[in-house]
């Protein structure tokens, strides 16, 4: 197995193909039968294909065809569940599911048209990584098979998905998967169907043996938990909690601004989401803007900078924080339209802020303006591959170099707007020690008037933070996303 995802790009529309007409029964004396369209399996081809096709991210893609399919009628919470699992098992388990597919056709998967390795890979998760039975998953395939891409290339759909029905999912892989002694790195790439580089570059990250690395790819697979974030000022945790109930919802488990949802659902139908009282956040995201705020200053504490403010989560905690305390935010992202989120994200805060589009890297505020100051900034997004499961496969080991210059500019215009004795964070959702610790040593190396200072004090309630003074949050340990962080005084 490659470490980069075999497939082809498309060429041709997904009705291509060899098609009955509908009208001459199939040659063997049999009347023809028009497919019969399931919905559910439908929009997760669709979502597929909208991922394939146009690169995008299932968490967008996904809600509007949901709300769609909702309004057409006849389309219920279980039906909007099993089409969420569909796609998103399909798109995580999708290197195990090539090379089980792989094994099963005569050619290589680079000549299957793109659709049709959709919808095979559709079948494999159905028969692989659900309990739905074997025969009507293959049944269920084939004709989504007939709907999608003709009643000839369905005929190419069910030899292959009886083949892979022949076995379990631990059966391929030992037939797939070359042993974990021969081939550790390669074995772990199958079976918890991650690239082989990243396995490589998560494993450097976390040091250790087999065991830590087999928990960390298996929590990428797992679906996350949603988790709420009460805005400070607008609403608190206990209210929020007590606003869904325990049937609905649990305590965060280190934010105390934190409420984790137990059920399914959007929870953007939720009341307090919906008013703005309330946002989804990672716990992780949550910790990293409060470890920031709580940083110890000397001197005055008034003036706050969220300088890769987008969309807009860390900025609304922090602009409610800073309001409580007296001070204020600057929010500011680049992009107009990321910018506008974060007006979204802000509207409400009880206290002044202000939300601009500006280059972090070419700042138009005046050196040392700022006391604290947060740079979140772009990185490959390796801590969140079980949020976008896509992402897996589309990065490459040659976009750690193409963000290094981004990533250390902008640290070094954040050491720049930050006052004498004043705080900055430097945080990424990625454990790449490229996108972590590099960096910051590299800044700082360079500056020569600022230091480090104990991050893991300031998460003194969460285990296993790292030894400092640094910090990173890891999925199978913290239940929350990857999420690095370095707090930098600056001292000259």
């Amino acid at each position: 197995m490659n470490d980069q995802p075999h497939r082809p790009q498309q060429h041709g529309g997904p009705q291509s193909g060899n098609r009955s007409s509908g009208r001459g029964g199939n040659g063997k004396g049999r009347p023809y039968r028009r497919p019969q369209k399931d919905p559910v399996r439908v929009l997760a081809f669709d979502a597929l294909r909208a991922v394939d096709e146009r690169d995008a991210y299932a968490n967008l893609v996904l809600p509007p065809l949901l709300r769609a399919a909702r309004e057409k009628g006849g389309f219920d919470t279980r039906d909007a569940a099993l089409a969420t699992e569909l796609v998103y098992g399909t798109l995580r388990g999708q290197g195990t599911y090539d090379a089980i597919i792989a094994a099963c056709v005569d050619r290589p998967l680079r000549e299957v048209d793109p659709p049709v390795l959709d919808v095979l890979s559709l079948g494999a998760h159905q028969l692989l990584g659900t309990r739905i039975p074997s025969h009507a998953a293959v049944s269920a395939t084939v004709e989504l098979a007939r709907v999608v891409l003709g009643d000839g290339r369905s005929k190419f759909v069910n030899a292959v998905l009886r083949k892979i029905a022949r076995d379990d999912l631990d059966g391929w892989l030992e037939t797939v998967a070359p042993p974990y002694d021969e081939d550790p790195e390669e074995h772990l790439s199958v079976v918890h169907s991650h690239p082989r580089w990243i396995v490589s570059a998560l494993w450097d990250a976390l040091g250790g043996g087999r065991a830590g690395i087999e928990d960390l790819l298996a929590a990428d697979n797992e679906r996350p938990e949603v988790t709420l974030v009460a805005r400070p000022g607008r609403t608190d945790a206990d209210h929020l909690f007590d606003s869904l109930g325990p049937d609905r919802a649990l305590p965060g488990r280190w934010s105390p601004y934190a409420v984790r949802l137990t059920e399914g659902g959007e929870p953007g139908a939720i009341e307090a989401v919906k008013e703005g009282r309330a946002g989804v956040q990672d716990e992780g995201s949550q910790l990293v803007a409060l470890a920031l705020a709580d940083a110890p200053l000397e001197g005055r504490d008034e003036w706050w900078l969220d300088g890769c403010a987008g969309p807009g989560g860390k900025a609304a905690l922090l602009a409610g924080i800073a309001a409580g305390r007296g001070a204020r935010l600057l929010a500011a992202e680049k992009q107009p339209h990321r910018a506008g989120l974060v007006a979204k994200a802000l509207d409400g805060t009880p206290g002044p802020y202000q939300v601009i589009a500006a280059d972090g890297t070419r700042p138009p505020w005046r050196p040392g303006s700022f006391d604290r100051v947060l740079v979140d900034v772009p990185c490959t997004g390796l801590g969140a591959l079980r949020r976008r499961p896509e992402a897996r496969w589309r990065r490459r080991p040659e976009d750690l170099e193409g963000f290094a210059p981004l990533q250390r500019g902008l640290l070094r215009e954040a050491l720049r707007s930050v006052r004498v004795g004043g705080v900055v964070g430097y945080a990424t959702c990625s454990p790449h020690p490229a996108e972590t610790r590099a960096v910051v040593d590299d800044v700082l190396r360079a500056s020569g008037g600022a230091e480090l200072i104990d991050a893991t004090g300031l998460m003194s309630d969460v285990p296993m933070v790292g030894e400092g003074p640094d910090v990173q949050l890891w999925p199978h340990v913290h239940g929350t996303d990857a999420m690095y962080l370095a707090l930098i005084r600056r001292t000259a």
